[in-house]
């Protein structure tokens, strides 16, 4: 797990998980041909911060954004690019990034009560 805009805030978090997600899956494809992964990307609030024993912090985030990109995750595996996003990443996406991707079909996510529309990586 990726997280941009925590600790430290970011003018446009969406945009940099987009474009490190869609910079990832390219390299792992044309470098690593062999490995199967699935990318999911999400955006909105969130909590933050450390969980566990003063012994043992643990840098965590809970929220919905996180339960829909693990969702995308799993699907991105049945996808030829192995990458997702979220309608609502696509949309907080502040800079040109945005344009590197189109939004298309909606898919049922399990555990969410409505459709998540997915986001896809433009080709050209």
């Amino acid at each position: 797990m990726s997280i941009f805009g925590a600790p430290v805030e970011s003018p446009d978090p969406a945009g940099q998980a987009l474009r490190a997600a869609r910079r990832l899956a390219e390299r792992l494809s044309a470098e690593v041909p062999e490995l199967d992964f699935g990318i999911g990307v999400s955006a909105g609030r969130a909590v933050a911060g450390n969980v566990g024993a003063e012994q043992r912090f643990e840098y965590t985030v809970i929220g919905d954004p996180v339960n829909e990109a693990a969702r995308l995750s799993d699907l991105a595996k049945l996808h030829d690019e192995r990458l997702l996003g979220s309608e609502a990443a696509l949309t907080r996406a502040r800079d040109e990034e945005g344009a590197s991707w189109s939004l298309g079909d909606s898919a049922e996510l399990r555990g969410r009560g409505e459709p998540t529309r997915l986001a896809v990586p433009v080709h050209g």
